[in-house]
């Protein structure tokens, strides 16, 4: 792998309030994200909430169709997700992605989860390149 994780979500926002992810490139098609378990990412049964889940696959995922993008503005089209395990407090969470197409304004892609190796959640989304 070739680079070193780089903190993404630097400014106030929606992201950085929920804790941020760690971003990095391994080629110019794939990518690997992750983070860390934190008690206000929790749901009352003590689990992680599938909507933080949702999140990072959406922040992680994004981030990727804008790097592949020549960081132009992104956004979600279509995102399908499909929980498999659940995680915890303090589980360390890491996502890769796979970009399957670019296209002049769309960029198809895959992504999937993990926790010690074991797949959590995978998905699958669409999305728009915007113009400048």
């Amino acid at each position: 792998m070739s680079k070193k994780f780089e903190k993404i979500a630097i400014k106030p926002g929606f992201m950085k309030h929920n804790g941020g992810l760690l971003f990095r490139e391994i080629s110019k098609s794939e990518y690997e994200f992750k983070t860390t378990i934190k008690e206000n990412n929790l749901n009352t049964a003590g689990i992680t909430h599938g909507g933080y889940i949702a999140t990072i696959i959406d922040s992680g995922a994004g981030t990727g169709a804008h790097r592949t993008a020549k960081n132009s503005q992104c956004v979600t089209i279509s995102l399908d997700i499909k929980f498999i395990r659940a995680t915890k407090l303090d589980d360390e969470i890491i996502g890769f992605v796979k970009i399957l197409k670019k296209t002049k304004s769309m960029v198809f892609l895959i992504c999937h989860l993990k926790k010690n190796k074991k797949i959590i959640a995978s998905a699958s989304g669409i999305w728009k390149i915007l113009n400048k």
